[in-house]
């Protein structure tokens, strides 16, 4: 079998972008691949945390993972910081990346703002990352379009270490979902659908209260036309809300556009908010019967020894091929 890994940030609250974006592949994937989840937590540190948050935050992450539908059974979730290899592997591609390749990283000059005081894992983070997926000998990595530029480096960094000591990583391939993998802003249909906005009506988290949900739906950013049509460009508000529709009942965008023909806006999220009540209710149910469970505790632990297991492996030929004692 190929084998999947995906890492996400126990930072903000998990939105429904982030889902339907990425995390809903997960539950696919984990009857197609050998797949490894991990929740990166060392990525979270780039930036000032509240430590008592980070940890807490660490575990909802988890169970949330779980309450999706993943069946730990069949996938190996673990924490980024039960596995010591990720940080020793990071440093030993750190001397193989190039200070070039880091300055192109676009996400640094979003977050960092060019900031004197910006920490300076925040500029190497993204060959952590890399480390992230060469330790598993990674085939194919679900991302979104704005994680390219990042496994493109991790590419490079690998090619070149095969090159420059021993074949040892495998190259990974990007597994993009075909739509969906760019959830816009409710508030601002033209900008990605982010959990760090300065606004909550830019989002709609998985455990979101269901009077909010509506409440958010609502007051989406559409336009003056009341005409239901797909046009990200010219109706962007309008096309996401399609989007999300489509995804989640899993209809084609066009016989969409077909049924509301006719409607107006007020029909088209007042339908939204229902199904997406619909959808999200079972998960946050799962979610509040795990997250407080030893049974969390045991699968993590689990989930940390396999993958350690592999990373070390990995990490030993990485050493072995640069003359590391």
């Amino acid at each position: 079998m190929e084998r999947v890994l995906s890492g996400v940030q126990p930072t903000g609250d998990i939105h429904i972008g982030n889902y339907l974006g990425a995390m809903r592949q997960f539950v696919q994937l984990q009857n197609e691949a050998d797949c490894y989840f991990c929740i990166v937590n060392l990525h979270a540190i780039t930036v000032p945390r509240d430590p008592q948050e980070l940890l807490q935050k660490t575990y909802d992450l988890a169970a949330l993972h779980l309450a999706i539908g993943l069946d730990p059974d069949k996938v190996t979730l673990f924490v980024q910081s039960e596995v010591r290899a990720h940080a020793e592997a990071a440093w030993l591609l750190q001397c193989v990346a190039r200070m070039g390749e880091l300055n192109r990283m676009i996400q640094f000059k979003e977050k960092g703002k060019g900031s004197e005081s910006a920490v300076a894992g925040l500029f190497t983070y993204p060959v952590l990352q890399a480390a992230d997926i060469l330790l598993y000998q990674a085939n194919r990595v679900p991302i979104g379009e704005d994680q390219k530029q990042h496994l493109e480096l991790t590419r490079e960094v690998a090619e070149r270490f095969n090159r420059d000591y021993q074949d040892v990583l495998k190259i990974p391939e990007p597994l993009i979902g075909k739509v969906g993998a760019r959830i816009m802003a409710l508030d601002q249909p033209e900008k990605k659908m982010s959990k760090s906005a300065d606004s909550d009506f830019n989002y709609i988290t998985l455990l979101e209260d269901p009077k909010r949900i509506e409440k958010k739906l609502k007051r989406a950013v559409t336009d003056s036309e009341n005409v239901i049509r797909y046009d990200p460009e010219t109706k962007p508000g309008v096309s996401n809300l399609l989007v999300m529709n489509s995804l989640l009942t899993q209809t084609p965008i066009h016989t969409l556009v077909q049924q509301y023909e006719g409607e107006g806006y007020g029909r088209l999220k007042k339908d939204l908010i229902e199904i997406m009540m619909d959808h999200l209710t079972p998960i946050q149910q799962k979610y509040a019967e795990i997250r407080q469970s030893e049974e969390l505790v045991r699968i993590l632990k689990n989930g940390a020894e396999k993958a350690n297991a592999v990373a070390e492996d990995t990490l030993r030929k990485m050493k072995d091929a640069m003359g590391i004692v």
